[in-house]
């Protein structure tokens, strides 16, 4: 099976440790730690919204530095970040698809000894999930099937597009993020605005836009009465936890639901159908309160069989 070296980015070691925590509980718990190795030398990826279209030489050069970092160890990258993902996973597919774009990174990287061959995969959790460990070790490891409650899956936009780049799912009718929440138990709600975007990269030019993202989101998900959200990107986490307390103040006279949807990262709800302690996951850094979900979770949650 493939072995990676785990990028960790910037966000998630920095304002999201917990995020992190929670994927190292879930690979312990599926004795997959030897899958997934720690290694030093990692930058920032860099970020794949501003960055490509200011500089893109320097965008690439950056990325393919971090990918030279898991060459030297012969691993492909694993990201927790969809973020990540994206900077990474392009230059990883244009280096190797442009002779000449490699030619003129490895002119750059070769002023700190570096250089690029091309031969490293990118992988996202969700893929890891969905592609090495596979849905018949997940589901063996299924104790408390979370039957009566409704996910609100979002995709984000870094895991989808660029489709022909990220190759992950179908951008306009994605299934695999569902898949992987139903494998807890738990049942994948469809709702309108789905593939609308977190909100977070209008963020820095408008924060009212960015809020009323949010808050068009919520309310389609509250409309179908889902218990949570599910998602898996660090971005997307805090517009959705913190952003969703800030934008119920800005706009509590604008919107008749007062919105407290807990939002969940992937792994925390995967650990929670495998019984592990939720003071494992240390839901106390969550803004909106997962107290009632983990309530109904345990007041009527089917045991596995």
């Amino acid at each position: 099976m493939t072995e990676y070296a785990l990028f960790l980015g910037c966000m998630v070691p920095n304002r999201l440790p917990h995020l992190e925590f929670s994927f190292r509980k879930i690979l312990n718990h599926l004795d997959s730690n030897d899958l997934v190795h720690d290694i030093s030398g990692f930058g920032c990826c860099p970020e794949p919204i501003g960055f490509p279209g200011m500089d893109n030489i320097t965008f690439m050069t950056l990325a393919a530095r971090n990918l030279t970092v898991a060459e030297e160890q012969k691993l492909d990258i694993l990201t927790l970040c969809t973020g990540c993902f994206e900077s990474l996973k392009t230059a990883s597919v244009k280096l190797k698809h442009e002779p000449k774009l490699l030619e003129k990174v490895n002119k750059h990287l070769s002023k700190v000894g570096r250089e690029y061959n091309g031969t490293v995969e990118v992988k996202h959790i969700a893929q890891f999930f969905y592609d090495d460990i596979g849905f018949e070790k997940l589901k063996k490891n299924v104790v408390k099937h979370l039957d009566n409650i409704k996910v609100a899956a979002h995709y984000g936009c870094h895991l989808l597009r660029p489709s022909e780049i990220l190759a992950f799912d179908d951008p306009h009718n994605p299934t695999k993020l569902d898949e992987l929440i139903e494998a807890t138990g738990a049942k994948s709600v469809m709702y309108l605005r789905r593939d609308y975007c977190c909100g977070a990269g209008t963020k820095s030019l408008d924060g009212n836009v960015a809020a009323e993202m949010v808050m068009e989101k919520l309310r389609q998900i509250a409309r179908v009465g889902a218990d949570c959200m599910s998602v898996v990107c660090p971005f997307c986490f805090l517009q959705f936890d913190l952003g969703q307390e800030m934008a119920s103040r800005a706009f509590k006279d604008s919107y008749d639901v007062p919105y407290q949807i807990p939002v969940l990262y992937y792994t925390q709800l995967l650990g929670l159908s495998f019984g592990i302690d939720p003071k494992e996951f240390d839901f106390k850094r969550h803004r909106i309160k997962v107290k009632p979900l983990l309530e109904k979770i345990d007041a009527v949650a089917v045991p596995a069989v």
